[in-house]
């Protein structure tokens, strides 16, 4: 089964802007604390959120197992960091007969889909 993750590309991409948005919150903060405590607060919370933002999109774009949108995998190739932190969803297998509904995301199905018209996952 595919499955959409974000490239690698964006990821790394929004790591440099969070680099950018980092030195920018150090020159904030740097410049906010000769006039005003409240906007040196400021500062400091935009820079702690950037620190975070760019860990986090570093690492995506470096690691194996990745948080994306926008690369297209087979099933097993690589996978879903989330699947594996919160479990399947086998438990939602789709029953025949009566009312349809996605395995993976819920939503109501028609009765020939082979795709989710949600989530876009193959069906069982």
């Amino acid at each position: 089964m595919k499955s959409v993750k974000p490239g690698r590309g964006p990821s790394f991409m929004s790591g440099v802007i969070g680099i950018v948005m980092i030195l920018f919150g150090i020159f904030w903060t740097a410049m906010a604390a000769r006039f005003s405590g409240i906007m040196a607060v400021f500062g400091v919370l935009w820079t702690v959120i950037a620190v975070m933002i760019t860990i986090y999109n570093f690492k995506n774009a470096t690691g194996k197992n990745r948080y994306s949108q926008f690369d297209i995998t087979e099933h097993g190739e690589e996978p879903d960091p989330l699947e594996q932190r919160f479990g399947s969803t086998d438990e939602n297998e789709v029953k025949n007969g009566e009312n349809k509904f996605c395995p993976y995301c819920g939503a109501e199905l028609g009765e020939d889909f082979v795709f989710c018209n949600n989530c876009g996952k193959k069906l069982p």
